[in-house]
């Protein structure tokens, strides 16, 4: 006789089968690499952040969500937070970056225990939301672009490839381009095997930071780095990322107050570890579907991988990653933004609508924050009849 407890378990981990070994999910986890990569290598390089800690964090979180959500829920580095610390190595302390890790586990922990988040759900127009996720489409394609007009000979011929293959379910598309990558990076710089060479195996933990970091570096994380973080996650990481969700798996369905609860536990997890603040988003996603992923078996896959860099490659992984080149990274965070971007046309044709949408893709593209905010105050001008088109 089955247990409850294994027929629970059983339930949990039946949508791995069939697609963990699946070229289609192998191919699809990658599909966030465009803003994982950057940041990553910032906070190892600029910041001086372990890399250990963040590998090892990153590929627990990745595996854990994986499993949780059954659906390509992504983790990604705060982009926020990890901007205005890359930006500023010089004033920006390692503790002021775990401080406002923490800040934001309280922040998301108090939203979704309040029942804010779910409020600010239920007052939040379907133009507004649609808006954001156009802004952040448009805005992830302008980056695409800029990291591409840097080899532009290799971002064509990895975006060709990439347009042929996309709906090819034999050949995956993501996997081809990292292929491409890593030959593209060898021929333009032959003096990479030497770098290739130094790449070594060893075993390592990651470092506990409980304990290490000052109230006054809490303090100033908070404010310097976690406050302008909160509106860039309320709309991409929780809002989005449910609408998204719920929109292309609604048989997976989740709730903003579990994500925004998710977003405390896995940012207290990361800060105990010497993790980076982390987030979900809706880009995240996109990119994860527009290459194959369809479960959360994609992060499962990319966690393990993560997970066996950190522990045995630490200190090799700027190497590793820095075999991809820009260019084919702003291939993928180009159509990660399409991605994004196309799904927001079932906003029908109400002339007042697609003005909130306008408006609120518009400011997002530079402040989700504000498009947020200002999409929100027309849809309710035109709902009480101030304003009139």
């Amino acid at each position: 006789m089955e247990t409850q407890t294994q027929a629970v378990a059983k339930s949990r981990f039946s949508f791995l089968k069939g697609n963990v070994y699946n070229l289609s999910e192998l191919a699809g986890a990658f599909g966030d690499l465009g803003t994982l990569v950057p940041f990553v290598v910032g906070y190892i390089v600029v910041a001086k952040l372990d890399p250990v800690s963040i590998l090892v964090t990153l590929g627990i979180l990745k595996i854990f969500v994986g499993l949780y959500f059954k659906t390509p829920v992504p983790i990604q580095p705060m982009k926020a937070i990890g901007a205005a610390a890359i930006a500023n190595p010089n004033t920006v302390t390692p503790g002021m970056i775990y401080g406002s890790g923490i800040f934001s586990a309280i922040v998301w922990i108090l939203m979704a225990v309040t029942g804010a988040v779910t409020w600010l759900n239920k007052i939040t127009a379907k133009p507004v939301m649609r808006g954001i996720m156009l802004g952040l489409g448009i805005s992830f394609a302008i980056q695409g672009v800029n990291m591409m007009v840097t080899q532009w000979v290799v971002a064509l011929c990895a975006m060709v490839i990439a347009l042929l293959l996309l709906t090819n379910k034999r050949i995956p598309a993501m996997l081809v381009l990292l292929v491409l990558g890593f030959g593209v990076s060898l021929i333009l710089n032959p003096n990479l095997m030497n770098d290739v060479k130094q790449i070594s195996l060893h075993f390592q933990l990651p470092s506990l930071v409980f304990g290490k970091v000052t109230w006054q570096e809490i303090g100033l994380g908070a404010v310097i780095l976690g406050i302008p973080q909160v509106p860039l996650t309320l709309g991409n990481a929780v809002l989005g990322t449910v609408t998204e969700n719920n929109q292309l798996f609604p048989d997976r369905p989740v709730t903003v107050k579990k994500i925004a609860l998710d977003h405390g536990i896995i940012n207290i997890f990361s800060f105990l570890f010497g993790g980076i603040p982390v987030c979900h988003g809706a880009g995240g996603m996109a990119g994860h579907v527009r290459f194959g992923a369809k479960t959360g078996g994609a992060l499962v896959m990319l966690g393990t991988i993560l997970l066996i860099l950190g522990l045995f490659f630490g200190h090799s992984v700027t190497i590793i990653f820095g075999m991809i080149p820009r260019a084919v990274l702003g291939v993928i965070l180009f159509l990660a933004g399409m991605e994004l971007a196309s799904i927001v046309w079932d906003i029908g044709t109400d002339k007042k609508d697609i003005y909130v949408l306008l408006l609120t893709a518009g400011l997002s593209i530079f402040n989700i924050g504000i498009g947020f905010v200002s999409g929100l105050a027309l849809y309710y001008a035109f709902k009480i009849k101030w304003i009139k088109i």
